[in-house]
């Protein structure tokens, strides 16, 4: 441990034999003789013990959970009275009390962190230098203040902090003297609270304050081992391998724990017994991971091969529905909404850019590195599904917008993401989804209405132009990067010229 490292729990200074509840007030109050308000906080304390003895409760048993109670006691105690204690100031007045008795060591406990101004300043000198503006660090300097004095008051030490623990902080309700004095929450606040506390304690983490935790297994045995055959033999992504995972965790106690029982009649009924809620494509990716869990067990040499031959199949209906795209004069009038006046908008235009000229899926943008472009040919690199890579031709446009944004907006950072949030700290987006959020929020900016929000709807309205100008679904589907055929094929449906062509009258409009 480092001399940073969080002391053991404080114990007493002194017993409760010893402790002299007059004494502790006028320490207590002594430094604010010159205010006006040290009569009240003298009356408070005092008020505080005088129920503490008539409760028979030890000083040093102090908790939360005493101060609530004492918070909400039916008061008849002499010369105080019940509407003192629903000032919120009063309840106040003697949390500050009990945190003094707690400095002093008369109350022992489990979180104290002697040091917390000194690793907070360097928090605050932390937050600088990843670009926080002065805003910003008030906030989060001010959670994890209230982070650490909720600690202490609910008798947590930093060694018992986990994910739980940050919840239980975010969403508790506050009456810990810090932020709002009534509780009651909102969900911004809740999300503060916890965006504010890991940092904060991930901070600690990293600067060696708190002593790391090995991560606990939250997996059963079975679903890492399958976790683990993923992404060594099929080479799957953590994004899949968690979405499978998932799903096998869902049904794995009504299949049972042991793969040699398995029968073809259960793994059929598993499929086909699915709550109405569900839907046709949630079923199929149920058989899907059925077939890959059993082949999984099957190399393994724990279950039969053949079945996963017993599993249904469900129809997917691929051909069923038209691809929902914008036609060009949308897509030129989405490009124009996006302006260039603000960084934020270089950023989003050269992202729409990309998405609306080479029909790139959401994903693709959201990996794109700056290693990824090619200024001297005029080529960009896309990881696609599947990890294939292939390379672009990079429109003027496009190219134009990105060598925009990476000169006049993009943060200098060690990152080699792209794209990156504007604000500090200065990460990747979170998700291929705020890549659609970014889409629909321009959308609504600039009032644009009957065009899809999803990023893929640029991907559509490509291969719907490009099939109407004259190229075949061979040339569409090398353009989208398509493996099969029949993926290109639904763009068919939408080339209405060619429909045109070989369509047949109407039985209904010939004579008899």
């Amino acid at each position: 441990m480092t001399e940073d490292t969080i002391p053991l729990p404080a114990q007493p200074r002194a017993t409760t034999s010893d402790f002299s509840p007059e004494d502790a007030v006028n320490a207590f109050i002594e430094p604010m003789r010159a205010a006006t308000t040290y009569v009240a906080y003298g009356c408070a304390a005092r008020h505080f013990l005088y129920w503490l003895k008539l409760q028979c409760i030890p000083i040093s048993t102090l908790d939360a959970a005493v101060l609530r109670r004492f918070a909400g006691h039916d008061c008849s105690c002499p010369r105080y009275s019940a509407a003192q204690l629903r000032d919120p100031y009063y309840i106040n007045r003697v949390r500050r009390f009990v945190r003094f008795l707690e400095d002093r060591g008369d109350i022992p406990i489990v979180s104290d962190f002697a040091d917390l101004d000194q690793h907070l300043g360097r928090y605050a000198d932390h937050l600088a230098s990843l670009g926080y503006n002065r805003w910003s660090q008030r906030g989060l300097n001010s959670t994890a203040q209230h982070f650490a004095l909720w600690l202490r008051a609910s008798r947590i030490g930093w060694h018992d902090v986990t994910a739980t623990v940050i919840e239980r902080f975010a969403r508790h309700d506050c009456d810990c003297g810090e932020g709002r004095k009534q509780g009651g929450i909102s969900q911004t606040g809740i999300e503060r609270r916890r965006r504010g506390a890991s940092r904060f304690f991930a901070f600690l983490r990293e600067s060696g304050c708190v002593a790391a935790h090995e991560p606990a297994q939250t997996r059963e045995p079975v679903l890492e081992a399958y976790g683990n055959w993923l992404h060594q033999h099929r080479g799957a992504t953590e994004k899949s391998i968690d979405r499978y995972v998932s799903e096998v965790a869902r049904w794995l106690p009504e299949l049972g724990p042991d793969p040699s029982g398995y029968q073809a009649s259960s793994l059929r009924a598993l499929v086909m017994n699915q709550p109405a809620s569900r839907s046709r494509a949630s079923i199929r990716m149920t058989a899907t991971v059925l077939r890959s869990f059993l082949r999984f067990h099957a190399a393994n040499g724990r279950c039969r091969p053949e079945l996963q031959h017993a599993v249904p199949s469900v129809a997917p209906y691929r051909l069923s529905t038209l691809p929902r795209y914008a036609d060009q004069a949308a897509i030129e009038q989405i490009i124009s909404a996006c302006g260039a006046d603000t960084p934020t908008r270089i950023r989003d235009r050269a992202i729409i850019l990309l998405l609306a000229r080479l029909g790139l899926r959401a994903g693709d943008v959201w990996l794109m590195r700056i290693t990824d472009i090619d200024w001297q040919h005029g080529l960009l690199r896309v990881h696609g599904k599947g990890r294939r890579s292939i390379h672009l031709p990079l429109p003027q446009d496009a190219g134009d917008a990105v060598a925009a944004y990476l000169a006049d907006v993009r943060p200098i950072v060690a990152e080699e993401r792209l794209f990156l949030r504007l604000c500090a700290p200065f990460t990747p987006l979170a998700s291929s989804s705020e890549i659609s959020g970014i889409l629909a929020r321009h959308l609504v900016r600039a009032g644009i209405t009957g065009v899809p929000s999803g990023a893929h709807m640029f991907r559509h309205s490509l291969a719907t132009r490009l099939l109407r100008q004259g190229a075949g679904l061979e040339a569409v589907g090398a353009v989208l990067r398509h493996r099969s055929p029949d993926t290109t094929a639904i763009y068919a449906k939408v080339d209405i010229p060619m429909l045109q062509k070989i369509a047949q009258p109407w039985p209904g409009d010939l004579a008899c």
